[in-house]
């Protein structure tokens, strides 16, 4: 390290320093518990608290493996039981006062105990675990046994109390359950057994509930087959099925929060819904008990019990609203009555044993008080405390004066006068800023207070409260400031401050050092600008950068180096500080490190000396370290790491005292040296007495500041911030556009903001004039711009400009500019993603609905019917359905060729003659073709369908007769399915066939419509033509195509695409000119033939016959050439009109052949697909028909299901009973051969009383009758054992009273007997004459028949419970077999049932339709009996019985022959078999013919034999080595004989040595026994025993004593120490 190699050393290694506890403070997380009439203890942290409410007298007990878990106590033998959170936890039971451990009880649970509870009479302790094992267990606490354990998985509880009355109860409690368990006993076993209760609904009412085992109220169909419970039907078979309820059957009940026990065993639980319930203890019938008034009805509501306390004549009950109220309950009603207001929420209600006190435990939390409480160090007690009414946060002490400071959430910080312990007064408050106050320090001469606040500023404070706690100034550093270091040494006038803070982006720490002269004050204003931050250069700020996290760091007092504390590995790391000025970051690099050995992140802090490094962790484990070593000296745990370890420590000035304050657990624990000596207190008095003489004066002079301008300050601060609020009101002005900070008389302004209102005022008036300026400037250019938007308004549009063009703050035009565009490319991308989710949905849908489909669901409409006729839309068949119908199919095949080959085996018959079997074989074969031909023509109605109506075969189709295995019905299924399959191919066929031949009929009426829309043109008419077209459900694939003419919005373009487009328009045009070339030709035929090469007979309509030119002139003007021309011109007119007319009506004639055609041609295809309708009806029938019938089998087989899940679960459930019946049987076996063996017992004790009783005269026969006669009275005479009375005030309070005697109180019972016993066999009651010696053998006889008559009274007790316990095993056996017997009925009921649905068939019958129905209802309506049978089937048996005969005659010859062939043919096949035989032997040989790997090689390796020669070589240089190394070994062998042989002559010597000695020993040895025979070996042995036993005792009385001398030694040297320091000068008063 920097100090040298010569301080290494740890120089306390010798001292032997360690720490102890020397008292705790904490409060109550848990409830508190009573331990005698005025003692309470609770756990808190590491400790159990004791506490004597009389005198206020607090106890300490540390649980020295980490933090307490449970605690319970057992009030009548004051024991306290808990349990630690480790790893497989243990119980530790101590007594009290005296703290002394009784046992440690060691069980199987992993993680937690959860709850523990003593029984109130007896050596019991219940204890309950929580996950994984949910373990309930019984202990015998004195003995450390487990009696009897039980888990239940998965059931966590809330609370578990035992009967007061009787401890064989025990009551568990859930917030959704409450069980009572009851422990039996049998001699010494003990046995668990639980009973819940069932709870009322939420309303308070009961529910009915059915039996889900065997119900009893289900209906019976005779149709449909068994109605089976609910578990069968969802398909339990496990215990499951034992409480399974459907969802909707299931009904909230009742949460219960808390329970009591009553005097008559009864329970009383509250619940969470405001009721209150009363379970017997006996039945656990549930009662909900009634409030009497309205009122109080109405008021119940509002109480949810949290907790209860049973009282005579009812209970206290309490909740959240801060009352106790006391329900007076009778019968069942209760009265409320409001009892205490505690105005607090009350956690916890107990009363002690007495019940003269009640423990109200309530639920306040102090931190949010801001309460600042001042302990005494010496016994921890609280002299006084103060409310700041405000959340407080941190708080620290000041080394120069009586006082303290206590931040707060709202950057406030106070100041406490504390030299009047008990009574702390707040006399000063600062306001730096309002960031919340995370770290306060006082440097080591108290100069400074140094505030670190949430928004990383420092703020220097002076400590003095002369100055009024003046605000120096503030400096900046890193956000989440994780700790603050000081260094103020007396030798210099400076205080060194270092701010540590992380850099999270980075993954590094920062490190913010500077320094504050101790003559701040002084010169604060030239350190500081004028908003108060402090000027680097002149506190010579420097920052350092640390490569990895640290979670702590101090700086030493030489100002030289740096201890830190990693944050992610465990260790200590001091870093070198370079003593040359830098600029900027600074990387430190470790300059020694030592393992930490704490868990998780650790805090750093030195002693005031500096010499100590103490360091804490979440371990809950605080070290003190030398600062030259890094050594650890002293360590404590005083917290675990299960309560988050340690938050916080301090030490005293004279490191005498240590505080530390747990971070989770609310533990204050104060720590005191063991031993306080040497070099260990030599320096830190040394240090200490230095800094009482530096800071003596100024100690008394701030404390007499503090006692006269305690009032003054606070005055003076409420004043100067009055008027600092009305100067500053007065200075802003109304008009400024600054963003100034407008500040309310009422709030206060932190010191930061006053600052910088300051400085902001101090500018306003430094640049007031240019400012005025601004303002006339900005004025001027205001109205010049409203000038031109009023000219702008005026001119055209063309040179109007927009109105953002005049927006002068062209930042902020960007601003909003950018924010519109932000806008709208969010809401594009909006409605890209909702585009995108819709068209997802449109993919699915159209891959689910179109695209999957094989054939693709379309309609035909008719030309001039409404019918329209739909397909089957059909998905493909999936390759597992296909492979599962061609597995049908071939299993149908084979089952079909077998019955054929069976048939002809059974059927054949003996060849008499060639003819008459040819014969037979004839007529078999037109039998089997007649049958076929009728199996291949069977009626509908026994087909249950029309399926053969569509070409589809059903012979593989199984009778509906025959359907009576699951297989049958599921291969029945699959067909079923293949013949709707076909059906609708069919179909569809048909209907593809009917689509093809209308798009044919549109095609043709379209061609004809061409020629009549031209005849309609050339004849000038006015008739519209009919042109049929598809509909969109007749090519749904149009609805999947979005047109642009259906698209109502407009198209909007990108501008990449809007050039695109205008590219291509133009490519077009260009290529459409280049298409056309010159027109020249065109025109010329248009202009010479009107565009037409020849006249067609179309144009005759057209044509007109021009008229001669001189027709314009009158006839009179006319010349014969001209009339002639005339007369030519009407002959031409007249012969055009002919030829009109003509061609006009063959035209109309044409049209009219055509329109009768298109008519025809679409009536007939109405009429076709008028047909196909009736056939698409009949196909829907077949398919719903067919579906009904898989729906039946599918029924039939999920009722089979339903059995068959019945029946396992049945069978399971008897396999379970069984094995119970099985293990009561075992049980009650067990318990008669012990209750054998106990009466056996106590049939001899009983005699062995009885000859006590027949003895007694015989045995005193010697002296006189009537002196035997009176010994005799005296012999039957008993003590009377005085009871206890119990007060009548204390009677009428405790509500239980006398509890039921335990093992405990009959020993205490007998004690007593035996000491009244003492009281008869005094010498004063012996009767006159009577000899003393007679007297001493009296007492004894009469004592030794006291103790067997308690002997005969035990047994007989444990007789009677025994017995009762045999009956009650006897009874749940009994139940049982009863069980056993109705699952057995339950079981032959099912089967039966089982048996009559496989056999009644439900089959589907095709009724014709039409039918005249009788009139006469006198027939049979009912067939109970009736079987139905196909008639085929008689007629089959008919003809088989009339074969049947003449085959036997055949068979019987055929018979004959047959016999003489079977012996042959058996010879042979014997002879077959050991041929076989034969060869398997030959071929197995083969098989197993070993084939080694040498052979292998032999025949792979070309060059065998060198590999040969090769290994040989080898193997005779590793001989030679073997018997080389052998001879070395054999000489070493020999040398190890020889020497072997010398050390076994040694030893022979000796033994004979030894013998000899012996020899010599054995003849004292003799010689002694018969000197002890001689003398009486009894009584020397006796007196040796008693000698012995004095020696140990009197041993064992002085180690006692010498231990409380060691004891009272060690106080006495404390208390000389303590003297010894009183002997010091007195400097000041601490």
């Amino acid at each position: 390290m920097a100090q040298g190699p010569e301080r290494e050393e740890n120089i306390y290694a010798t001292v032997g320093a360690s720490l102890s506890v020397r008292w705790v403070q904490g409060y109550p997380k848990q409830n508190v518990h009573f331990i005698n009439d005025s003692t309470i203890c609770y756990p808190c942290g590491n400790f159990v608290i004791f506490i004597n409410i009389e005198t206020k007298k607090k106890t300490v007990l540390q649980c020295m493996n980490g933090v307490v878990g449970v605690v319970a106590t057992n009030i009548p033998c004051e024991v306290v039981a808990f349990s630690d959170r480790r790893l497989r936890p243990l119980i530790y039971i101590y007594n009290f006062p005296g703290l002394i451990r009784r046992t440690k009880l060691k069980g199987n649970v992993l993680l937690d105990y959860t709850l523990l509870s003593f029984s109130y009479c007896g050596t019991y302790l219940a204890s309950y675990s929580s996950l994984p094992e949910f373990e309930l267990a019984i202990w015998n606490w004195e003995s450390s046994v487990i009696l009897c354990k039980k888990s239940q998985p998965g059931t966590d509880v809330s609370q578990m109390t035992f009967n007061p009355m009787n401890w064989h109860q025990l009551c568990l409690s859930s917030p959704s359950a409450v069980t009572v368990w009851t422990i039996e006993r049998s001699n010494q076993e003990h046995y668990l057994k639980a009973k819940s209760v069932k709870l009322p609904m939420e309303d308070g009412s009961f529910f009915n509930e059915t039996d889900v085992i065997f119900p009893t109220s289900l209906a019976k169909d005779l149709i449909y087959g068994p109605i089976l419970p609910l578990s069968a039907i969802a398909g339990l078979v496990g215990e499951e099925a034992e409480t399974f309820r459907p969802k909707d059957d299931l009904y909230p009940s009742l949460h219960p929060s808390i329970h009591c026990w009553t005097p008559t065993s009864d329970l009383y639980v509250g619940c969470e819904e405001g009721h209150l319930l009363m379970i017997n203890g006996e039945t656990l019938k549930v009662t909900v008990l009634k409030v009497e008034d309205t009122v109080a009805k109405e008021r119940r509501n509002l109480i949810s019990p949290v907790t209860m306390a049973y009282q005579k004549g009812g209970v206290l009950i309490s909740g959240i609203d801060g009352f106790v109220y006391s329900f007076i309950i009778k019968d069942s009603t209760y009265k409320i009555e409001t009892f205490l207001d505690v105005e607090e929420p009350v956690e916890h209600m107990r009363f002690s044993p007495n019940c003269q006190m009640l423990l109200i435990q309530t639920d306040k939390t102090l931190t949010h008080s801001g309460e600042v409480c001042v302990w005494c160090i010496e016994d921890g007690t609280c002299a006084g405390k103060i409310y700041l009414n405000t959340p407080a946060t941190v708080l620290a002490c000041s080394p120069s004066s009586l006082s303290a400071a206590v931040g707060t959430m709202g950057g406030s910080i106070h100041f406490l006068d504390v030299r009047d312990a008990e009574a702390p007064k707040a006399i000063y408050k600062a306001l730096p800023s309002e960031w919340s106050v995370q770290h306060l320090l006082y440097d080591q001469q108290g100069i400074y207070l140094l505030v670190g606040t949430s928004g990383g500023y420092i703020f220097i404070i002076n400590a003095s409260p002369s100055s009024l706690f003046q605000v120096l100034g503030f400096t900046e550093v890193g956000k989440d400031i994780l700790q603050i270091s000081t260094v103020s040494l007396l030798e210099t006038d400076i205080v060194e401050v270092m701010v540590l803070s992380p850099l999270t982006e980075t993954g590094r720490s920062r490190l913010d050092i500077f320094t504050l002269p101790k003559i701040l004050p002084q010169v604060s204003a030239s350190f500081t600008d004028e908003r108060g931050r402090l000027k680097d250069e002149l506190i010579h700020k420097f920052r350092y950068e640390i490569e990895h996290t640290l979670s702590s760091a101090v700086l030493d007092f030489q100002s030289h180096q740096i201890y830190g504390f990693c944050n992610q590995v465990p260790y200590i790391c001091s870093y070198l500080i370079p003593q040359q000025e830098h600029s900027g970051i600074c990387i430190l690099k470790p300059h020694q490190k030592v393992q930490s050995k704490h868990y998780g992140p650790g805090m750093l802090s030195l002693s005031p000396h500096g010499l100590w490094l103490i360091t804490i962790a979440k371990g809950g484990i605080l070290c003190i370290r030398d600062v030259r070593t890094l050594e650890t000296f002293a360590r404590s745990r005083s917290h675990s790491h299960q309560g988050h370890g340690i938050q916080s420590v301090r030490i005293s000035m004279d490191g005498q005292n240590i505080l530390v304050n747990g971070k989770d657990d609310g533990t204050l624990v104060h720590l005191r040296w063991r031993r306080f000596g040497g070099n260990l207190a030599s320096e830190v008095i040394e240090y200490y007495e230095k800094l009482l003489i530096s800071l003596h004066n100024t100690m008394d002079e701030e404390n007499d500041y503090l006692s006269i301008q305690q009032g003054e300050s606070l005055n003076l601060e409420s004043k100067s911030e009055c008027s600092m609020s009305e100067n500053m009101k007065s200075s802003i002005d109304s008009s400024s556009q600054e963003d100034l900070v407008q500040v309310d008389g009422i709030k206060e302004i932190p010191w930061i903001q006053q600052k910088s209102q300051e400085a902001i005022k101090n500018e306003v008036k430094l640049f007031s004039k240019k400012r005025k300026e601004i303002k006339t400037r900005i004025k001027a250019l205001a109205k010049t711009v409203l000038t031109m938007m009023e000219e702008n308004e005026t001119v055209d549009n063309i040179a109007k400009l927009d109105q953002k063009e005049f927006g002068l703050d062209l930042e902020e035009l960007e601003r909003l500019h950018d924010e519109n565009e932000e806008e709208v490319a969010k809401i594009r991308k909006d409605a890209e993603m909702h585009n995108l989710a819709k068209a997802y949905l449109a993919e699915l849908i159209k891959e689910e609905c179109w695209n999957s489909m094989a054939v693709k669901g379309r309609a035909l409409k008719c030309f001039h019917m409404p019918y329209v006729v739909e397909n089957f839309p059909m998905k493909e068949r999936t390759d597992e359905e296909l492979k599962e119908l061609k597995r049908v199919l071939w299993q149908k095949k084979i089952e079909t060729e077998c019955l054929k080959l069976r048939k002809e085996i059974v059927e054949v018959q003996s060849t008499i003659t060639l003819a008459k079997k040819h014969h037979e074989e004839e007529d078999e074969e037109e039998e089997e073709e007649d049958t076929a031909v009728k199996n291949a023509n069977l009626p509908n109605y026994l087909l249950g369908s029309l399926s053969t109506d569509f070409g589809v075969h059903a012979s593989l189709l199984s009778s509906q007769l025959e359907l009576h295995s699951r297989e049958e019905k599921i291969n029945q299924i699959i067909l079923l399915k293949d013949v709707i399959y076909k059906v609708k191919t069919a179909f569809n066929h048909e209907f593809d066939a009917a689509y093809k031949q209308k798009e044919f009929e549109v095609a043709r009426v379209k061609e004809k419509n061409v020629r009549i829309q031209e005849i309609i043109l050339d004849l000038d008419l006015e008739e519209v033509v009919w042109q049929p077209e598809f509909d969109d459900c007749e090519k749904p694939e149009r609805t999947l195509v979005v047109e642009n003419k259906e698209i109502a919005a407009q198209k909007t373009l990108n501008p990449w695409l809007k050039g695109r487009a205008e590219l291509t328009m133009t490519h077009e045009m260009e290529q459409q000119l280049l298409t056309q070339g010159p027109n020249t030709r065109r025109r010329a035929l248009m202009d010479m033939m009107g565009g037409v090469l020849e006249v067609k007979k179309e144009d005759i309509l057209k044509m007109v016959i021009p008229q001669p030119p001189f027709m314009a002139k009158a006839d009179t003007l006319w010349s014969e050439e001209e009339r002639k021309q005339f007369k030519d011109y009407e002959k031409k007119v007249k012969e055009l009109n002919e030829e009109r007319d003509k061609y006009r009506k063959s035209l109309e004639a044409e049209m009219k052949k055509l329109q009768n055609s298109i008519q025809e041609s679409t009536q007939n295809f109405d009429e076709h697909l008028k047909r196909l309708f009736e056939r698409r009806v009949k196909a829907e029938m077949v398919v719903n028909q067919e579906e009904l019938k898989i729906n039946n089998l599918v029924y039939s087989l999920l009722l089979d299901e339903e059995i068959n899940s019945r029946e396992a679960f049945l069978n399971n459930y008897l396999a379970r009973k069984q094995e119970e019946k099985n293990q009561s049987s075992e049980a009650i076996q067990k318990s008669r051969e012990d209750l054998d063996v106990y009466k056996e017992n106590y049939d001899n004790l009983l005699a062995e009383d009885k000859v006590l009783d027949r003895s007694f005269k015989k045995e005193f026969s010697e002296i006189p009758s009537h002196q035997v006669d009176i010994l005799y009275k005296l012999f039957k005479r008993r003590p009377r054992i005085h009871k206890q009375k119990i007060h009548l005030d204390t009677a009428s309070i405790v509500p239980f009273g006398e509890r039921p005697e335990s093992g405990k109180l009959s020993k205490d019972t007998f004690a007593q007997l035996m000491k009244a016993m003492d009281d008869l066999d005094n010498i004063n009651n012996m009767p006159e004459g009577l000899d003393p010696s007679v007297w001493e053998h009296f007492c004894m006889t009469r004592r030794a028949k006291v103790e067997n008559e308690q002997k005969v009274k035990q047994k007989a007790a444990g007789l009677m419970e025994m017995m009762a316990f045999l009956q009650r095993r006897t009874e749940d056996d009994e139940k049982l077999q009863q069980e056993i017997e109705k699952v057995l009925h339950e079981l032959t009921v099912l089967q039966e049932e089982k048996v009559r649905f496989q056999l009644n068939l439900t089959i589907q019958i095709l009724l014709k339709q039409g039918q005249v129905e009788l009139e006469n209802f006198q027939l049979l309506l009912e067939y109970p009996d009736a079987i139905l049978i196909n008639k085929s089937i008689i007629e089959d048996l008919n003809s088989v019985i009339r074969t049947q005969g003449q085959k036997k005659v055949a068979s019987m010859m055929e018979s004959k022959d047959v016999h003489k062939g079977i012996f042959q043919i058996e010879w042979e096949h014997k002879k077959m078999e050991m041929e076989m035989e034969d060869l398997n032997q030959k071929a197995w040989d083969i098989q197993m013919l070993f084939f080694s790997r040498d052979r292998q090689k032999y025949l792979n390796e070309p060059n065998y034999e060198t590999l040969i020669a090769i290994q040989i070589g080898i193997m005779e240089q590793t001989i030679a080595v073997l018997e080389k190394t052998h001879k070395k070994n054999v000489e070493n062998c020999k040398k190890l004989l020889k020497k072997l042989g010398r050390y076994s002559n040694q030893k022979d010597i000796a033994n004979y040595t030894l013998s000899c000695n012996l020899r010599e020993e054995l003849v004292a040895v003799s010689e002694r026994k018969e000197i002890c025979n001689a003398v009486g070996s009894k009584l020397t042995c006796e007196k040796i025993a008693k000698e012995r036993y004095e020696n140990m005792m009197e041993q064992q009385k002085l180690t006692n004593i010498a231990k409380q001398q060691a004891e009272q030694i060690l106080i006495l040297q404390t208390e000389l120490e303590r003297l010894r320091m009183k002997t010091f000068p007195a400097l000041v008063q601490m």
